[in-house]
């Protein structure tokens, strides 16, 4: 049987987060937002990319693949075209700094784009379309993943070529509608959810796993650990792999930094690049029609007589509001695991203060 997980507030978690990372090294500017950024995750349901993730960066720290002292620089500030390379440094300081650089030109000329090149973990990609979207901005995002060996395979491929390369897509709420956010890896699953599955001692569903030898598994264990034993396979078949190639030209090409391609030297840290767009709806359409439109749209789309009557058709972004909602008022659950993992370090870094969930 497995043990019901402990639950953590989200203020006591941040400030744990925080303190690991200053311990290890972050500026405590820096260290705020990465660890804002992992919490937040789980604040709605994405454990995989969430505090999870501490026991790698801390290791990314002590081999130096992280750049602590980076400061973001602007390799092209064109009134539309952004570019801007993190240097090796935190993937969220930066892809905020980069975003909002990004947002006001959207918000003055209706489009802009804008590239980010050599960051560390950008980690979950849907917080940087919610932070678009609050500005009344919709977005879309295409990232690719480097400095480590390949994840997923091609599809008809047996071993892995691509990272798990993320595409999003967020559109601001409206006067009638909540936010719309479509966050989802180009695999079937997230390298994190199967780290996540090998801490419980849970199997994951068939077609997502192929093992060291090319065949199919549902065994997480090959990937515990952040080892790399097999690979995952991309979502709908050639289109998953599609869209993967897609975030490869985009995302690795467009921002100068290079693709997953092995000429590229693999340290084994975590690299991204991201390209984005933002736009500003009332530039492209009267606002009062955007609302009813996407309202009747929503109403439409939802009234479809579900499969199952326990689990009715949602609009994108529901989900993790709906986790939001939820762990605001039981806790963030982290199993016994991953709290076993991040004492340690906390041990390790000589952080007086333990994890002790409810």
């Amino acid at each position: 049987m497995i043990p019901d997980p402990a639950r953590f507030d989200f203020d006591p978690l941040l400030d744990f987060t925080t303190d690991v990372l200053t311990a290890g090294g972050c500026r405590e500017t820096d260290a705020r937002i990465v660890a804002r950024h992992l919490v937040d995750a789980n604040m709605v349901g994405h454990d995989s990319h969430g505090v999870g993730m501490l026991p790698a960066y801390l290791a990314h720290i002590k081999k130096g693949l992280v750049e602590l002292d980076a400061e973001l620089e602007w390799l092209n500030r064109m009134p539309a075209l952004l570019q801007a390379d993190a240097r090796g440094g935190w993937g969220a300081p930066a892809a905020y700094t980069a975003l909002d650089e990004a947002a006001a030109r959207a918000s003055e000329l209706g489009l802009s784009c804008c590239t980010l090149a050599n960051a560390h973990h950008l980690g979950r990609i849907g917080a940087y379309a919610e932070h678009l979207s609050a500005k009344g901005l919709a977005s879309l995002h295409f990232v690719n993943v480097y400095d480590h060996a390949p994840l997923v395979a091609p599809f008809r491929g047996s071993d892995a070529r691509f990272g798990t390369n993320p595409i999003c897509i967020g559109f601001p709420e409206t006067a009638k509608n909540p936010p719309f956010l479509l966050d989802m890896a180009t695999s079937i699953i997230a390298l994190g959810k199967v780290r996540v599955a090998a801490n419980k001692g849970i199997t994951v569903p068939p077609g997502t796993l192929l093992n060291d030898q090319g065949m199919p598994t549902t065994d997480p264990s090959g990937m515990a650990g952040f080892e790399i034993r097999g690979a995952l396979t991309p979502f709908a078949r050639h289109k998953g792999y599609g869209l993967a190639y897609a975030s490869e030209i985009l995302a690795g090409v467009l921002s100068r930094s290079g693709t997953i391609q092995p000429q590229h030297e693999r340290r084994g840290g975590i690299q991204n690049s991201m390209f984005s767009i933002i736009l500003s709806p009332a530039a492209f359409a009267e606002t009062d029609w955007i609302d009813q439109e996407i309202a009747a749209l929503g109403e439409y789309v939802t009234q479809s007589p579900p499969m199952d009557w326990d689990s009715p058709v949602l609009i994108p972004g529901a989900p993790e509001r709906a986790w939001r909602g939820k762990r605001e008022r039981e806790g963030i659950p982290l199993d016994e695991k991953t709290v076993d993992q991040l004492n340690t370090l906390a041990e390790g870094l000589g952080i007086p203060d333990r994890l002790k969930g409810e």
